[in-house]
């Protein structure tokens, strides 16, 4: 059950739509949530991120893989090294050729990167009816307003309206066109016990592996807005500054 769950979420962020009925039905418009990301100063939410990395692992990994996000990587979020390679043994990791020429398995270490559950997209295709479950590195910045709709689509799910016809295995969210879409909710409320002792219901669960994945797309972020912010403050005071001289100059010429 786990590891169809963990399709299902896979293919509902890859996809947003895995497969829906043409019936009438307008799409709601992602709910705006308050990120800790957002704007000029946003930061990275670090306990909620490795709330999310937790999520991830006990829920997603088991499909898809994070193959932009080196084990070491989680360092930036505030996972000591001891957690980091112990994290990273519990992978298997393909390596070679030896000396026999062949490739072979190793429990993977902090500069390996997240490994793909499947050898390949054929087997990853044969393993689920065709479908190809995509890896989560970027899944938030594939998609318009990426952070908001993700976080939709996993706490939206609600029974249908009188009148609209469910076909089987069809379920009802709104954020999907038309409303129909073929794929149970990924998220229960107590589906991880989280390390911190934080309540683990639907909408936490949700909130956390959007910030994780968030930060999975954009590992840089605080850096960048940081560099931002440190060049606009350069500018304003090099303005400033040139201000001055332009009127002390003009001054002595009048």
């Amino acid at each position: 059950m786990k590891k169809t769950n963990t399709l299902l979420l896979a293919a509902l962020i890859a996809t947003g739509v895995a497969g829906y009925a043409a019936a009438s039905g307008d799409t709601k418009p992602p709910r705006q949530v308050e990120w800790s990301f957002d704007g000029m100063f946003g930061k990275v939410d670090k306990p909620s991120v490795q709330r999310g990395m937790q999520v991830y692992k006990e829920v997603c990994a088991a499909c898809h893989g994070l193959k932009r996000i080196a084990f070491r990587s989680l360092a930036d979020i505030g996972f000591s090294e001891a957690e980091i390679k112990a994290l990273a043994a519990t992978y298997q990791v393909k390596d070679g050729p030896n000396d026999d020429g062949d490739m072979f398995d190793r429990p993977g270490i902090a500069s390996d990167y997240f490994p793909s559950p499947y050898a390949n997209d054929n087997q990853a295709r044969a393993t689920h009816n065709g479908a190809l479950p995509p890896d989560l590195s970027l899944i938030v910045k594939a998609r318009p307003d990426g952070a908001n709709y993700v976080y939709s689509l996993l706490t939206g799910y609600k029974e249908a309206p009188d009148g609209m016809a469910m076909g089987d295995g069809q379920y009802y969210n709104p954020y999907m066109p038309g409303g129909h879409i073929a794929m149970a909710p990924p998220l229960s409320d107590g589906q991880v016990t989280y390390e911190d002792g934080t309540q683990a219901s639907l909408d936490q669960m949700a909130h956390d592996v959007v910030n994780f994945l968030q930060w999975t797309a954009e590992p840089e972020m605080e850096s960048r807005k940081q560099l931002g912010i440190t060049v606009l403050i350069y500018l304003a005071v090099f303005t400033a500054f040139m201000y001055i001289a332009k009127r002390n100059l003009w001054k002595k010429l009048h």
